[in-house]
């Protein structure tokens, strides 16, 4: 593999900003064979910082957790919880490249082919103690109503970690996923535990010069 730099990483990122529907899973697939090269270069933190977020409230036995890591890419989040001690994983991605990376590192049981938003989640509801999304609450990417799927298929009890950046392009979406966030608090379906404001969580590739963007990380308890 090419040693890439940031002017790489921006060329090849930039239209993913703006690819939507099937081009995004095109673009993707395209991706894979640079994409955790990229992720360095652009010191992306996002699976560490949701990674870090569930582990400082699971109380429950890591070795036994059932952890579905959607949008799971190449593996990036699963190795950061491997870390913490999990190590029961089932990925869903709508990139079969980007699974097939992912099958190599031999870190999950079972990975999926699903183009969220267009197709529910292909697992039972109830069945996971950890639901963990990254790098995918974006404008054009996951629309927001994936959200109640992700508490579906969470266990009672069970913790839901996500991750949205808050990129200039990315504001309405993120307001309107807060606005759902909240509405299932009230519906009394999860409680939030945690929402932390990270700065400087990625070198922006949109912005002037070698500026960074900023995000949030949530974290709720299914009820």
């Amino acid at each position: 593999m090419a040693t890439r730099t940031f002017e790489d990483v921006k060329q090849e990122y930039s239209p993913c900003l703006s690819a939507a529907g099937t081009d995004k899973t095109t673009y993707y697939s395209t991706w894979a064979e640079n994409y955790e090269q990229d992720m360095q270069i652009l010191e992306f933190s996002s699976p560490r910082l949701a990674a870090n977020s569930v582990s400082a409230h699971f109380t429950g036995d890591r070795e036994s957790a059932a952890v579905l890591d959607v949008a799971c890419g190449t593996g990036l989040v699963a190795e950061q919880l491997r870390q913490h001690g999990f190590t029961h994983f089932v990925g869903v991605d709508g990139s079969k490249s980007m699974l097939e990376i992912a099958r190599k590192k031999g870190l999950y049981e079972d990975l999926k082919e699903c183009l969220l938003g267009d197709q529910p989640l292909p697992l039972p509801k109830g069945s996971f103690d950890v639901v963990i999304i990254v790098a995918a609450l974006m404008v054009d990417h996951v629309p927001v109503c994936v959200v109640r799927h992700l508490c579906d298929v969470c266990k009672p009890g069970g913790y839901v970690s996500m991750v949205c950046g808050r990129d200039y392009n990315n504001l309405e979406y993120k307001a309107d996923l807060e606005r759902e966030l909240k509405e299932m608090e009230e519906e009394g379906l999860w409680s939030c535990v945690e929402v932390l404001e990270a700065e400087n969580w990625a070198r922006s590739v949109s912005g002037a010069g070698d500026t960074y963007t900023s995000g949030s990380v949530y974290l709720y308890k299914k009820v």
